[in-house]
């Protein structure tokens, strides 16, 4: 039955990982794989975490499923964190949050939910965006259309070629936007042009679907959030996606959220009904472990507070490394053109190497990047930032 199928390549990031892994040099830098790490390499379990999972562990008494939707409190705690207390979407009983196998999860439902509604529609994704993006919403069967974003020689924003692109979509197209932390560029929309953006989607009447998957690693948990609020406040359709992998360290656990806003009450029971029905279809019944746990932290005031200050612990070591990376690569190549480094947010900011220079890196110094020059920051250490920066002038 299966003899016709072709071996399909490695995924691009997988084979990054198992490339260092395999690597026995003991001065391999892995900027690869987009996982936070501290000062150790290590990628740590949250002490708020840990201290909630002891509490779940004691005090459950089943491993039954809970719901479809998942579990109920989980839910409504990611809600007022993503759009607040306050957003006119939940005066008006116009948002559900269902709970997803994490922020991949969350697209798919997602994209099968437009898909459900409008199957000849347009989705337009940055470009770049998240090499997942793609597939994740390519295959639920969307046709994907890149606008500009970003330009990888100056590492500016394309804001203007963005919005002159995105005028030119159809009605009802939809408009995927990384809510912060842009993966792979580090490079997000300010104030004003996240106002331009919502003018520009809601009058050419575009849905607007919004990948949040590092809440808190950009400034903090509301200024990260503050443009997809504006957004989602103005425009009466929206999706958003939600990962808890990076900001709680619950990689494994896969902990998600989709909420979907529709124009009215009526809508959004509809919609919702949808989702179910596409998650039923898909996985059955959502994973409960890492939910548990964070809807533990939301809940309890004292975790609650020892997360903020662990994601601020996480958010100004990534924030120093990009700075002492800055200031290594200035020394090596006497110039300033790795500045950007500074202003950019998140884990990931793209090089700008060549492909040959991203190859030299890795078989020359053991330094392993994806093909595109794309770098996570968290794999920057004190110990390794001068041979980082010497590595890459030498490539150069």
């Amino acid at each position: 039955m299966f003899e016709s199928l072709p071996r399909l390549p490695e995924d691009a990031i997988l084979g990054v990982m198992a490339q260092y892994r395999e690597d026995p040099s003991p001065q391999k830098v892995d900027l690869g794989v987009g996982v936070y790490r501290n000062e150790a390499g290590l990628t740590p379990v949250l002490a708020c975490v840990q201290l909630a999972e002891r509490r779940l562990l004691e005090a459950q008494l089943t491993k039954s499923y809970v719901a479809a939707a998942g579990r109920a409190e989980f839910n409504a705690a990611v809600t007022a964190l993503v759009l607040g207390t306050n957003h006119p979407a939940l005066r008006d009983g116009r948002v559900r949050t269902v709970q997803a196998p994490g922020g991949c999860g969350a697209l798919r439902l997602g994209a099968q939910l437009v898909r459900a509604a409008a199957p000849d529609v347009n989705v337009h994704v940055s470009d770049p965006t998240w090499g997942n993006h793609v597939p994740l919403l390519g295959g639920a069967g969307l046709r994907l259309l890149p606008y500009p974003y970003y330009d990888n020689t100056d590492h500016v924003l394309r804001f203007a070629a963005m919005l002159e692109r995105l005028n030119a979509a159809a009605p009802g197209d939809v408009v995927l936007v990384h809510a912060c932390c842009h993966n792979p560029t580090g490079a997000d929309l300010d104030e004003a042009q996240w106002r331009a953006l919502a003018d520009l989607l809601l009058r050419r009447r575009l849905v607007p679907f919004i990948d949040l998957a590092y809440q808190g690693f950009g400034r903090d948990l509301d200024s990260d959030v503050a443009g997809l609020r504006l957004v989602t406040a103005q425009v009466p359709e929206s999706l958003v996606a939600v990962s808890f992998s990076k900001n709680l360290g619950l990689y494994r656990e896969r902990v998600g959220a989709l909420i979907a806003i529709g124009a009215d009450r009526a809508r959004s029971e509809a919609m919702n009904s949808h989702v179910l029905q596409i998650a039923r279809s898909i996985y059955s019944m959502p994973p409960d472990h890492g939910a548990a746990i964070a809807a533990l932290v939301f809940a309890d005031p004292a975790l609650c507070t020892a997360w903020v200050d662990e994601l601020e612990g996480m958010r100004e070591r990534i924030s120093g490394m990009r700075a002492l990376l800055a200031d290594a690569l200035q020394i090596h190549t006497r110039s300033a053109s790795f500045e950007f480094l500074r202003s950019q947010r998140g884990m990931f900011s793209l090089l700008g190497l060549p492909a040959a220079a991203v190859g030299a890196l890795r078989e020359r110094h053991r330094v392993y990047m994806l093909a595109d020059g794309r770098m996570n920051l968290a794999g920057v250490m004190r110990h390794n930032v001068d041979y980082l920066a010497a590595a890459i002038a030498a490539v150069l």
